[in-house]
Order: C-alpha cells, then structure tokens, then sequence
C-alpha cells in the first residue's frame, strides 16, 4: 500500500470518529474496530474471545509488526466497567491515533519494537444500557442472577416512575430520615453525620419499588456479573455481581485465557474507577510481609511511581477521587495473579471547582461529589444532567411525601463527549511514552583473556536498556513470568570449567547491569544469548 493510500484512509478513520455525535455503542464499537483491520492489515489483526451471554463479541486487537509474540507487549483494557463508556473510547482511541501515525517512522519503530494487545470492551452487554431506551448505570452482564439470593431471578429491577427514560433517585420524608439537604445546594442530599448531632430528614433510594416485596428497592434486577469483581484476587463472594465463583464468567475466562499465553506482556493498563496511575502505590510493610502478599512490594512501587509520573505529565489530570481496590478487580489481578506491572485510571474525574463570584457561589461547607459536578457542569454551560424533584404517588408509601430526581445516571464519571478526543490524545501519549520506557535486553563489554592450558575467560555485562525493570519483583515468584535467560552455545569440542552454561537472572532493574563470566577450554567461536519474552533477545558471538 503506497504513502498517499495509508495518508488518506488514515485521515478517514480520522474523520469518521471525528464525526461522531456521542459515545459509540457496540455495533459502532465494532465497526472501528473492523476497519483497523481492513485498513492496516499489515499492523492489524482482530479477532473475537468469546461471545457474552448477550451474543456479543470480545474483541481483542492486536498492533505490531511481523511476530507479534517474540516482541515486549502492552495489553491495554477497556471496558472493564460497564457504566464507563469513555473507558471503551480511551482503547479504541488509542488504536486509532497510534494508526494515524504510521506513516511516520517514529510509529513504525515503536511498532518494530513493541506489541500493543487491546481489548476495548470486556463488558459489552452492561455497557448497551448507556444507548438504552431505559438508562441506568449498569455493570453486570447479560447472565441471570439471582442478586438477593430468594430462589427468583431478576424479579426486582428498576422502575422508571417519571416516565422521563432514565433511573435517577427517590427520596422520602421520614422523621428517621439518613440524608439531609446540601447546606449550599438544595438539589443535593448528604447523609446526616449523627457523631455531630446532625438529623436527616429523607430516606434515599434508587428509583424503583419494591416488587418483591422484601424490603429492599432494585436489589435483584437484569444485569448479572461484574467483569471487575469476578477476578480471582480476593474474591468479593457472595455479593452483587461477584460471580459464583472466580472467572466464572465466559468473557473473564477468555481474557485470562489469553492473557496467560501472552508471555511477552510486561504491562497492563487498563481504564476502571481503581487507579494507581494519577496516584501510585506506596510500600506497606505489613501487607507486603503478608503471608498471603496484599501489597506492593517496594520495587514494584518505585516503578509504579516513575510510571505515575510519565501519567501525570502527559495527562494532567489534577485532583483525583480517591480510589481503593476492592477485590475480585482487574487491577489487582493483573499484579497479585498475573505478575506483570498493572496500572489503571479512569481517564477523567470532575475537577474540584471554585466558586464563581460573578454568580455569588460560595465554597462549599460540605464537600460532595454530586454538588462538586453539579456546579462544574453550570459553570462549563452543560444541560441535562440533573432532574428536577418531581413528587410522586409511590405504593410503597402510601402515607408519605415521595419525590423522584437528583442527579442523572452516568455524569459524575462520563465526560461530554466533546472532551473524549483530547483525552484519548493524553492517554495516547502516555501509552507511546510508557512504550518507550520499555525494558530492552543487550550485551555489552564483551571481554576475552587468554589464559594457559586452552582456557578463555569471557566476561560480558548483561544490561537492560529500557527504563522499567524486566520484570516485576513479585513476577519472580510466577511460572507464568519468564525471567532473563543468559545460555552459552559452546560446540562439543568447547568444555564450559566455571560459569553456567544456562542461568537465569532475576529481575534486573531499569537501566540496570549484571557481571557475567565464564571459563572456556577449547578453540574457535561461540555464541552467547540473553533474552525473554518481555525484553526481547540478544545474541554476541565471541572468539575464544
């Protein structure tokens, strides 16, 4: 395919997202995906893992040249939550701008160097519930549950009871009430702080009733598991959306499946509401002394901080919600379980605002995060996010003042979609940089000394030349982490007296080096070969 021909279908693709009116569902999601494939094949190749209960695919695409496997990978995840679109648009995204590039020779080196494995959407069927007739933040998939554990499936879902298509809040005045109103906005409920003497006066719920009539509102309705708490590291069972069990799902299965066989993969990235990246890790000595491992172990934190850096630099995101990992997580997975660096952002949060004076806001007494949103979205002239209270015949209570609004589903965590194109640019960057910093196998001073008797001493530093280590220190204790393999390839008439003929080195730091040598009875040449599959490999031949 000449220049001109890639320029131009690559500005199509270009212009086709650029087109877009909003966030893509699945049968657009796939269409991009496809005309990666049609359009670079030589870079390119898709295929499907699996087909959700819903019937649809796992997408996985994979950006590289020639063998794809003998080359050092990322695997980057979308999706991963099924209420957060942008997550799925940050994947793609990526693929897409990586690919307007190839025609530069700085892209084509990176992809001479480095496989890229992205898998967009891993939650495919909660994610339609966004394009829905009937929105509501959803995340499991489209198996049958039974959520609260009654014998009955999906017997108590929402209720959209203002008829305006989406599923916001319900409150209900109650003299035990556990909620009050915003002390500096009346369209926002806090919970009462009782340790302060403070009384509620609403009760809060989903919107909905109560159809199983077992107390509880919308605890049981379409949507079964979560991808993000159906992994195997701390399994959250028997709660909502876990799973029976770790992996139980087809489309979990299949991504592990995959993941496993990918033993080039030194990375993870993946885009959920746990997030490492704008924040990283810090050692704690007592989790990751643990019998059972539950925290970083401290060289693994340093680089999860040089990563977070390189993040903050090419995003700059300011002011990210706290996060903490809950079990049953990809994140956590891909660290404790998989043994590679695993890293995870969700791409945007809304920023802490300021009170404009010119509107005479003043700051908040009460820091929240619906009221944050609501007065960042006024002030950024953003409509349609919030539904006013609206009072309501409810059958659940008959003798109480019931009103039906608040903030809409999706906002607090999904940006206007005018946003998305710069932040897939950011995240683009980040990952090319992230790529870059790559570990990289070589051998250098390469040294021989002859000595009596037919013997050679060799001695080489074996060296890493990409500044993230070769593997991680926890991926040390994993079969599935194949570390540096140092061999001599001596002939039958060349004797090795000292030195291994193979060895395997542990996980040698970012820009780091190790002193290897041997003593070699016996004439002519030989070969010496340092590699893995996270580094690539490096052969030096030596003349005895």
């Amino acid at each position: 395919m000449n220049k001109m021909l890639v320029c131009i279908l690559g500005l199509f693709v270009y212009s086709s997202l650029s087109a877009q009116s909003g966030y893509s569902n699945f049968a657009t999601q796939t269409n991009r995906i496809q005309a990666l494939a049609k359009v670079h094949p030589k870079w390119v190749k898709v295929k499907s893992l699996t087909k959700t209960n819903g019937g649809k695919d796992i997408w996985q695409i994979t950006i590289g040249s020639g063998n794809t496997e003998t080359k050092p990978a990322i695997a980057v995840v979308g999706g991963v939550e099924g209420h957060a679109p942008l997550s799925t648009e940050l994947a793609i995204g990526f693929a897409e701008n990586l690919l307007l590039g190839i025609t530069s020779d700085s892209i084509k080196n990176l992809l001479n160097k480095t496989t890229f494995y992205i898998f967009p959407n891993m939650s495919p069927d909660a994610m339609e519930q966004y394009f829905a007739s009937l929105r509501y933040e959803r995340q499991g998939n489209a198996v049958s549950t039974d959520d609260d554990r009654d014998g009955k499936n999906n017997e108590d879902g929402y209720d959209d009871l203002d008829g305006n298509g989406k599923i916001t809040w319900m409150r209900v005045e109650s003299p035990v009430g556990t909620h009050r109103v915003h002390p500096n906005d009346p369209r926002v409920l806090i919970r009462a702080d009782v340790s302060k003497g403070e009384k509620g006066n609403y009760l809060l719920f989903s919107e909905g009733k109560d159809n199983d009539k077992d107390g509880t509102f919308n605890e049981d309705g379409e949507g079964g598991v979560w991808f993000n708490k159906n992994l195997s590291f701390k399994h959250p069972s028997f709660t909502q959306g876990a799973g029976e069990f770790p992996a139980s799902e087809k489309e979990t299965r299949a991504l592990l499946d995959e993941l496993f066989e990918r033993f080039n993969v030194y990375a993870v990235v993946s885009f959920s509401s746990n997030n490492n990246l704008s924040t990283a890790y810090t050692f704690n000595p007592q989790t990751a002394n643990a019998p059972i491992l539950a925290g970083w172990l401290q060289p693994d934190t340093k680089v999860n901080s040089l990563v977070s850096d390189i993040y903050n630099k090419s995003v700059a995101l300011k002011d990210a919600p706290a996060s903490a990992a809950t079990g049953g997580d990809f994140l956590s997975w891909g660290y404790y379980h998989y043994g590679r660096f695993s890293f995870s952002t969700p791409g945007w949060w809304v920023p802490k605002t300021k009170p404009d004076s010119t509107k005479n806001e003043k700051a908040f007494t009460v820091e929240d995060a619906a009221a944050n949103y609501l007065r960042w979205a006024g002030q950024q002239n953003i409509s349609n996010v919030f539904t006013e209270w609206k009072t309501i015949q409810h059958p659940d209570f008959p003798d109480q003042k019931v009103e039906v609004g608040g903030i809409d589903p999706f906002v607090l965590h999904t940006p206007p979609y005018s946003l998305v194109p710069d932040l897939v640019k950011k995240h683009s960057s980040f990952l090319v940089k992230l790529a870059a910093a790559q570990p990289e196998v070589d051998i250098i001073n390469v040294k021989t000394e002859k000595l009596a008797n037919g013997l050679t001493r060799i001695t080489v530093d074996v060296i890493n030349k990409g500044a993230l280590p070769s593997h991680s220190k926890v991926g040390e204790r994993s079969y599935w982490v194949k570390r540096i393999n140092v061999k001599v390839n001596n002939s039958s008439t060349q004797s090795i007296i000292s030195g291994k003929k193979i060895q395997l080195l542990n996980a040698l730091e970012g820009f780091g080096s190790t002193q290897l040598s041997w003593l070699i009875k016996g004439n002519g040449k030989l070969s010496i070969e340092a590699g893995s599959p996270t580094t690539g490999s490096k052969t030096i031949e030596v003349t005895l």
